[in-house]
């Protein structure tokens, strides 16, 4: 199930990264196919606004997090940073605006089509110390504590082994290195058919676990200082809801203490 899994994540984002912000704003997957006849996920229901930050570019901007991780990483000038799950580039251009150009930013990604994006954007910017690399965050092609920083932008919670996970990311930081990610977590019980299907796997939700688990995760891989940075709620339209609970079952869930949430997480090696 795991490979089936990664390869849904991998054919969605594939399509995604062929199309605007725009476009993933205005219906479902920019009005395509790729969400399935009954599931439409809108991808930037978790989105945060980036176009104030340094360093932001229009073009490498999908939409698609659901937080601004950099804003708690604590990156500084010089440092090597790993961004999982780069897409097109869009954290890593952030954080490349910190380091500088004695730094250096490292983009995994094992989506063909959001590299050959972020690749074109790192080109057309003219960076040399941005580089993007195809692998497996379960298995990062990176050798032992290679970076300062880490940052991800609603990813890990796509990935099906979050243990391996966390694992690779406490072998690839360095002593005294640290992470800031933001990702999507769950309180209570999710209904059956959320949590089943596989477009809502893609759409973040249904491959999202509950916080404490998530938290005690991060805790067994043996980071330290496990700070919540941001904490908000995921509210998903009715129209979404709808296709897998029905009227009553809807009205069940929002009046019920199970929540979809949104959070900013930083933890030291």
């Amino acid at each position: 199930m795991s490979k089936e899994l990664k390869e849904i994540v991998r054919t969605k984002y594939n399509q995604i990264a062929n199309q605007s912000k725009q476009q993933n704003e205005t219906s479902c997957c920019g009005g395509t196919s790729c969400c399935g006849d009954s599931s439409e996920v809108d991808y930037t229901i978790f989105s945060d606004d980036y176009s104030n930050l340094d360093g932001y570019n229009a073009d490498a901007d999908l939409g698609l997090g659901c937080g601004l991780p950099t804003e708690f990483a604590q990156i500084s000038a010089g440092d090597i940073v790993i961004d999982l799950g780069s897409g097109a580039g869009n954290d890593a251009f952030v954080a490349r605006s910190i380091v500088g150009e004695e730094g250096k930013v490292l983009g995994l990604d094992f989506s063909g089509a959001m590299l050959t994006k972020a690749k074109n954007n790192a080109a057309k910017l003219g960076y040399t110390n941005v580089e993007f690399v195809k692998g497996d965050i379960e298995e990062m092609p990176f050798e032992n504590d290679l970076a300062n920083v880490i940052v991800s932008n609603c990813v890990l919670n796509l990935v099906p082994d979050k243990v391996k996970a966390f694992s690779e990311m406490f072998r690839v930081l360095k002593a005294g290195g640290h992470f800031c990610v933001s990702d999507v977590v769950i309180s209570g019980e999710l209904p059956d058919a959320l949590l089943k299907d596989a477009e809502m796997y893609a759409g973040c939700v249904s491959g999202a676990i509950q916080k404490e688990a998530y938290l005690e995760i991060i805790k067994q891989a043996g980071f330290n200082n496990i700070e919540v940075k941001k904490d908000k709620e995921v509210v998903l339209p009715d129209d979404i809801l709808l296709n897998y609970l029905g009227a009553e079952k809807l009205s069940e869930f929002r009046n019920s203490k199970v929540g979809i949430f949104s959070v900013t997480v930083f933890a030291e090696k």
